[in-house]
């Protein structure tokens, strides 16, 4: 009997908005977010915007019939799960998508794009009317900030409960469901769904980082899920979770308001894998050597290696439960892990003050011998006092930190001699884990 592979096809997702030459928001934003939220993104493009960090300064409106175009060849040739849709600057490009909307029986998720976040309106007056009546029946899912949803109902929001009262007035216009983000309140979302005359909470917190394309970002992750298979609930919770990821991870790129940076997280979890790859293969290094055991403290040794940009203990990883002479071998106690020594990770937080490039360590036993073929190896060499460290002091950092000093610029080897109860110590650094393992490999051999 022949066994059917089973073929999982990745959701197929469409943006239809303005294109940002800034890279912050509209097509750039979205098409950044698919990518990151695992679907493949699609996209038609409506307007061209001259735009920076600071703000809108032109906009160039695509001919509404080259938008149909863009959306009816993607829609003729893949099966789009949900679109959604974010600047359309005038009544004829609005009705225009609307009919490819209704040709295609797009889902849709509206994000309601009037003005762009550093600055400059992106939606014209006129057309406001147009979007209500044309494209809003036909949405399942309208994502307005405070002000947009103002729009929208013909109000002022600026409580929660104006939000509420909001949410059912754009519900009556004809979509299903409407989340009234959290912004420009006090960062809690409103979800309401029509069909159940339901409210849900969607709490959250202010976070510092750049907000541009925060909304674009914001409805593309929750298309991305809904095509995904999650509930709008679930979509919403998991959008809003993914937003501060961005806004955290944002980086500063021009004079005004930063963009958002959705692939920030994914690139964060890369990083992470590296550098535990990378740990993982310099201790392999360490167990491979018969000589490198006579290294090895009597406390054990331990290798770390940081993040770039590590700021914690979080941000190092390290062996589990150390490094021992066992049977003349190098035994790794536990696995790799981030977080796993304070005392070799508060030597590499102390190095990266000085130079963000040293990111890692390997602590080795002192003795005169070994000094000796660092200086064979022309190493450069400082070191520090332990008996000037505050009692119970449970790593490196201060003595690091006296090293560095006192040298005058990065070393390769800092050591000490130890005090009463605490063992003397050399630590090797380098770039990366493998180098000070190798490293320390060499000294090994030398001093054998």
């Amino acid at each position: 009997m022949t066994e059917k592979l089973l073929t999982i096809k990745t959701p197929i997702v469409m943006t239809i908005a303005g294109s940002d030459s800034g890279g912050g928001a509209g097509i750039a934003a979205d098409l950044k977010t698919f990518a990151a939220l695992g679907v493949h993104g699609t996209c038609a493009i409506t307007s061209v915007t001259a735009q920076n960090t600071t703000g809108v300064l032109e906009t160039f409106d695509l001919a509404p019939e080259a938008v149909a175009s863009q959306i009816e060849a993607v829609c003729t040739d893949m099966e789009v799960k949900w679109t959604k849709i974010g600047m359309l600057s005038s009544s004829d490009i609005i009705r225009e998508v609307a009919k490819e909307v209704r040709k295609y029986g797009l889902s849709l998720v509206l994000d309601p794009v009037m003005a762009a976040e550093a600055g400059g309106d992106l939606l014209r007056k006129e057309a406001l009317s147009v979007l209500i009546k044309e494209l809003l029946p036909l949405c399942k899912v309208a994502t307005p900030n405070a002000p947009e949803a103002g729009a929208f109902a013909g109000m002022t929001v600026e409580t929660p409960e104006d939000a509420r009262v909001a949410a059912r007035k754009i519900a009556d216009l004809g979509v299903e469901a409407v989340i009234v983000t959290g912004g420009h309140l006090d960062a809690t979302d409103l979800l309401y769904e029509a069909a159940s005359d339901t409210f849900t909470r969607i709490p959250g917190t202010f976070v510092k980082g750049g907000t541009h394309g925060s909304g674009c970002t914001y409805s593309s992750a929750v298309t991305a899920f809904l095509a995904s298979g999650e509930s709008l609930d679930e979509a919403a919770r998991k959008a809003k979770k993914f937003v501060e990821q961005a806004i955290l991870k944002s980086q500063p790129v021009g004079r005004g308001v930063g963009p958002v940076n959705p692939i920030g997280a994914t690139l964060e979890e890369k990083e992470r894998y590296l550098v535990l790859r990378e740990l993982k293969e310099a201790v392999s290094v360490l167990e491979d050597s018969s000589n490198f055991p006579k290294l090895i403290p009597e406390v054990g040794c331990n290798i770390g290696m940081a993040l770039p940009k590590a700021s914690s203990y979080e941000d190092i990883a390290a062996v589990d439960g150390r490094i021992v002479w066992h049977k003349g071998r190098a035994v790794p106690i536990g696995c790799v892990d981030f977080g796993a020594s304070q005392h070799v990770a508060g030597v590499i937080l102390a190095l990266l003050r000085y130079n963000s490039e040293i990111r890692a360590a390997i602590n080795i036993k002192y003795s005169e011998e070994t000094l000796a073929a660092c200086r064979e190896m022309k190493l450069e060499i400082s070191s520090f006092d332990r008996a000037g460290e505050p009692e119970n002091a449970s790593n490196a950092d201060l003595g690091t930190t006296e090293a560095i000093k006192k040298y005058g610029s990065m070393p390769g080897v800092i050591y000490d001699e130890g005090s009463p109860g605490k063992e003397p110590m050399i630590f090797l650094l380098g770039a990366s884990a493998i180098e000070v393992a190798k490293l320390a490999v060499e000294l090994a051999e030398i001093i054998q």
